[in-house]
C-alpha cells in the first residue's frame, strides 16, 4: 500500500501495539480503504481477534482543531449507545511517531445511501444519533466558546456558517486563480445569506416576549455530525445501517444537520441527486416518527427550511475554496472525483440555480 511517511514507525512502536493488543511482531496487512480530504483511511484485520479495523490517518482539521483526532475519538466514544456509529478504539494525537493524529476503530459493513430507494433509513439513524445526550463536561461552558474537552457550540449555528463561509471564501476571492465574474456571484449569494439570517433575527425578536430567554438557548442540542454526504452512511438491507467519519461534530440542534443532508449541494455531491420539496417533507415527517418523542422537535420544519438554504453557501464558499488549493501545487491529500465536482460548483449554471434557492 501507499504508506504516509511514519505509518510501519507507528505500527511497530509500543504504544500502538499494546494499546490494541497487537502481537509484538507485525503480522497484520494494512491495506487502503478510504481517502478524504482531511483523512487516510486503512483496513487490517486483528491478528488474534479476527476483527476488522481502520486505521485513521488524519492530516488536516477543517475547525482548525490542535486536537482535532481526541475531539473526533471524544464524541464517537459518546455516540456509542446508540449503536448507529464505529466503536472508537484508540487514538493518538502525540504525533510522537508520525506527523499526523490516528484514530483506531472498528470497521461497520454497508453500502452508500440511494437517496431514492433509502432514504427513510438516513432518518431513523439521525433520530438515534440525536437521541444521545451530551453530559454536562461535553458541552461549551459558555457561548461560541469551548474550553477542555468540549463539543464546540455556536449560540447562533446559522451566523456561525455564515462567518465560516466568510473565512472558506476567502482563499477564493483573494485568489488570482478566480474568475472575476463568479467572484461577483458569490458575493451577492452571501450577502443574501445575510439578509435573510437579519430577517430571521427580527422576526424572532418582534416575536419574543419581553424577558423570555433568547429562542436558541431553549431548543433541543444534541451531538450534531453537519457532514452528511451519502457516502458517510452504510446502509445494510438487513440489519443496522450507520454513520461514519466524524472529523466535524458540534454540540447543535438536529435542524442543522437534516438541513445539511438535504441540501442540494449536499445530495448533489456524491450523486446526482436534488431532492424535491416533497421528498424533504416526507423525510422530516419519518425523522420525527423515528424520534419516538425521545427530544423535543418544536419548531423543527421551519428551522430545517432555514438550514438547508444557508447550508448551500456553505456547499458553495467551501467549494470555491478548495478549487483553488487544487490548483495549486503541495496539496497533501487530493480527490479526482473532488476535483470535477469542484468545477461543477462554482460553474455559473449551479450558482445561479442555488441563488434562486436562497431568492425564493
Amino acid at each position: 500500500m501507499d504508506r504516509i511517511e511514519g505509518l510501519d514507525r507507528l505500527i511497530r512502536s509500543d504504544e500502538y501495539r499494546n494499546a490494541l493488543g497487537l502481537p509484538h511482531e507485525v503480522t497484520e496487512t494494512y491495506e487502503m480503504l478510504a481517502q478524504g480530504e482531511y483523512n487516510l483511511n486503512y483496513a487490517f484485520t486483528h491478528p488474534v481477534t479476527g476483527r476488522l479495523l481502520v486505521l485513521r490517518v488524519n492530516c488536516g482539521s477543517q475547525m482548525h482543531l490542535d486536537d482535532q483526532i481526541e475531539y473526533e475519538y471524544r464524541a464517537l466514544k459518546m455516540l456509542a449507545p446508540c449503536g448507529r456509529t464505529p466503536e472508537a478504539l484508540y487514538a493518538d494525537g502525540s504525533m510522537r511517531h508520525l506527523d499526523h493524529g490516528i484514530l483506531v476503530m472498528e470497521y461497520l459493513p454497508g453500502h452508500a445511501l440511494d437517496y431514492r430507494t433509502e432514504i427513510m433509513k438516513a432518518a431513523e439513524i439521525l433520530a438515534d444519533i440525536h437521541s444521545i445526550p451530551v453530559p454536562d463536561d461535553m458541552k461549551p461552558k459558555a457561548p461560541d466558546e469551548r474550553t477542555g474537552h468540549s463539543f464546540i457550540g455556536p449560540r447562533d449555528p446559522l451566523k456561525a456558517i455564515l462567518e465560516e463561509c466568510e473565512q472558506m471564501v476567502s482563499v477564493y476571492m483573494e485568489s488570482d486563480l478566480a474568475d472575476d465574474s463568479i467572484r461577483g456571484r458569490i458575493r451577492r449569494m452571501l450577502d443574501i445569506g445575510w439578509a435573510r439570517i437579519d430577517a430571521l433575527h427580527s422576526d424572532m425578536a418582534g416575536s419574543k416576549p419581553e424577558g423570555a430567554l433568547d429562542a436558541s438557548a431553549e431548543r433541543y442540542r444534541c451531538c450534531i455530525n453537519t457532514e452528511l454526504n451519502s457516502t458517510n452512511f452504510l446502509i445494510n438491507d438487513d440489519g443496522m445501517s450507520y454513520l461514519v467519519d466524524w472529523e466535524k461534530p458540534l454540540y447543535g440542534e438536529p435542524a442543522q444537520d437534516l438541513g445539511h443532508f438535504l441540501a442540494p449541494t449536499t445530495t448533489f455531491w456524491k450523486t446526482d441527486v436534488i431532492l424535491t420539496e416533497q421528498e424533504m417533507d416526507d423525510f422530516v415527517s419519518r425523522y420525527i416518527e423515528a424520534a419516538g418523542g425521545r427530544f423535543d422537535v418544536t419548531g423543527l420544519r421551519e428551522r430545517v427550511r432555514d438550514f438547508t438554504t444557508i447550508t448551500c453557501l456553505r456547499g458553495i464558499t467551501w467549494c470555491a475554496m478548495a478549487w483553488v488549493e487544487y490548483q495549486e501545487p503541495g496539496r497533501q491529500l487530493t480527490n479526482e472525483s473532488t476535483r470535477r465536482k469542484l468545477d461543477q460548483y462554482i460553474d455559473p449554471g449551479f450558482l445561479e440555480y442555488i441563488e434562486t434557492i436562497l431568492r425564493s
